[in-house]
Formats: C-alpha cells, structure tokens, sequence
C-alpha cells in the first residue's frame, strides 16, 4: 500500500510539472500606419453649430442628414441615419450617421443631460479602413471636430 501512494504522488508531482501546450501565443496586430487618410481635404479643426447637433441626435431611424463644412465649397458630410436610439426618458440619446460622401465613414453622435441641466455632446467620425478620423472636443463653449490620427484613438 505504501508503494502504491508513493507512486501516485510522483505520478501527480510529474503531471503538475510537466509544461502545458493548450495555450498558444495570441498574435498582436501591428497599426497599418500606411492607411490611406480619407479627411486630408478637410481642415485640421471643423467648427460645429450646436443647432446641428441638436437635429441631428433627434433625427429619427432612415432619415437623410447634412453638415455643412465652412470653407469647402459648400462640401459636407451627408448621410443617411442607420441607428437612433433614446434612453432613461430621454435623457440620453444615439445616432449613428452613414456617409454619402466619405466611403466607409459613420458618425457616432450621443447627447447626455447632465445633472446641471445642460447637454453635453460626444461624438467622431471614423472609418476602421482609413488612418484618419474626427472626434468632437468642446473648446471655449464651441463644439469643434479635431482631426486625430486612427491609431491616437484605437489599439488593436
């Protein structure tokens, strides 16, 4: 009896050291720094009217909506709602903006009432195939689209 423990705890000491291969290595992907920019006709910094904003959060699902871009030959971003939702009786709403004009491009805009009373706006233009996008920063009271680089903002 005594042999027959001790050779069930070599054999439990000989399993527990012996290395697993169930787990493999997970590949990293590398950034595609060579992914072409879909905005470089735009200006670095767009202004956005606070109006816009507003009709665009409340635009509901399939509608057609159009941000004029100052200074670029009346050029905007034009696009169709594919999404719109509303949550906690309002207080929080969603849209997501298909573009007509920038191929593969989706506006993601959310509106939140904050506990003082205002709105504030969140929001960016992106493309997972292209190396550029927009993202909705507030400065001095003015709600601004500030060109980022793709990887600033997304890790893969």
């Amino acid at each position: 009896m005594k042999n027959l423990t001790l050779s069930g705890i070599c054999l439990a000491l000989l399993l527990a050291c012996t290395p697993s291969f169930a787990q493999e290595k997970i590949p990293v992907n590398e950034p595609d720094l060579n992914k072409p920019k879909l905005f470089s006709d735009l200006p670095d910094k767009i202004p956005v009217h606070l109006l816009d904003l507003q009709s665009f959060v409340n635009t509901e699902n399939g509608k057609q909506v159009s941000l004029k871009i100052p200074g670029n030959n009346n050029k905007g971003f034009d696009g169709k709602v594919i999404a719109a939702a509303a949550k906690y009786n309002n207080t929080i709403r969603s849209v997501v903006i298909r573009s007509a004009d920038f191929n593969g491009a989706t506006l993601t805009l959310s509106s939140s009432i904050q506990p003082n009373g205002t709105v504030k706006f969140t929001g960016r233009i992106i493309s997972p195939k292209h190396g550029d996008l927009f993202e909705l920063q507030k400065e001095n009271d003015q709600y601004i689209l500030v060109k980022k680089n793709y990887y600033d903002l997304i890790n893969e």
